[in-house]
């Protein structure tokens, strides 16, 4: 079980861990239908704990739900309660969130259309994800024979739960081969993404990161220093460019909400930059550190305080029309 992690939200409702189990025959774990989300809450410097850009993640959550035409049964209000509630329930200040939506039990095969969808919430302690070193040492990449799939092969912009086996081969392949995580290129031959992150590469004073023409995932954390890197003065540009423009960067690094802002220090046994991270990422992790824990005044806006409950009592969600249609069906 992860630290931290002994109450979960699942289907409006707190529930003990060991109490959510997921029947064998749901359709999610044979076919990967499902939607999810990684979000991080932080400590704050004035106390208590906040969920950074809550908003923005649920608002992709059910974005990447429409995008798989999966009927939510809960509202993006009460799946924002629901995080928050979780983290007051597991007394967490400082955590990761995994808001998850699958399509259950019921009928097999790939069509299954009146299957019920589920919705849970889980938040644990998870620290460095990329390891204890990786933020301040950086890590050691390697390009991937996988690529990131093709828009007319997978919906790109929706954070599903199938299409991550292509991202978990890769991992594998790059750990296997003695690298900390695998750089995909996308079907035109162009640098995509990481395995579970976006990538940013550093030329001059310029900070360039592949646009959303092409097929990545348009990362919340991406977004959020694309903000704060323009906010400091520097260009960012938005386009493609190739695996030998990655090799004589000056810095490159990758974000995400589990991996936050961690340096890359080598890219297929070619050393980037000086080896170590760069003063630009440098300065970007710390104007992110500020952003997260509330430090920075101007950006209060992508924090939503958890605030305090005495206890973790049971949180049943008000019916939404969509529940109520699937109860008028049943």
């Amino acid at each position: 079980m992860p630290d931290g992690a002994s109450v979960l939200w699942l289907d409006g409702k707190l529930v003990p861990i060991e109490q959510a189990t997921l029947p064998i025959l749901s359709h999610a774990l044979h076919y990967g239908f499902g939607v999810f989300e990684g979000i991080r809450a932080y400590r704050q410097v004035g106390g208590g704990g906040a969920v950074f850009r809550l908003d923005t993640h649920l608002r992709r959550l059910v974005e990447s739900a429409k995008i798989l035409k999966l009927e939510l049964p809960f509202s993006y209000e009460e799946m924002f309660e629901g995080c928050k509630n979780v983290l007051r329930a597991n007394a967490l200040e400082e955590a990761y969130l995994r808001p998850i939506a699958w399509l259950g039990e019921g009928r097999m095969g790939v069509g299954a259309f009146d299957n019920k969808v589920h919705v849970a919430v889980a938040a644990w302690v998870w620290g460095a994800y990329l390891g204890d070193e990786a933020l301040t040492k950086g890590i050691r990449a390697k390009i991937s024979s996988f690529l990131r799939p093709h828009p007319n092969v997978a919906m790109v912009r929706g954070k599903v739960t199938g299409q991550y086996v292509n991202s978990v081969l890769a991992k594998r392949e790059a750990y296997d081969l003695g690298y900390d995580e695998a750089i995909l290129l996308d079907h035109s031959g162009f640098v995509a993404e990481g395995s579970g992150e976006n990538i940013f590469i550093v030329r001059g004073d310029r900070i360039l990161t592949p646009s959303l023409a092409a097929p990545i995932l348009r990362g919340v954390t991406r977004d959020s220093v694309i903000d704060l890197a323009r906010e400091m003065g520097f260009e960012v540009a938005e386009h493609s460019f190739h695996r030998d423009t990655l090799y004589v960067a000056d810095e490159a690094f990758f974000t995400g909400t589990a991996a936050e802002i961690t340096p890359i220090r080598e890219v297929d046994d070619r050393t980037i930059g000086t080896g170590a991270p760069g003063p630009v990422t440098k300065r970007l992790q710390a104007a992110f550190r500020e952003a997260v824990t509330g430090r920075n005044r101007s950006r209060a806006a992508w924090l939503a305080p958890i605030g305090r409950v005495a206890s973790a009592e049971s949180v049943v969600a008000r019916p939404t029309p969509a529940r109520a249609a699937a109860r008028r069906r049943a």
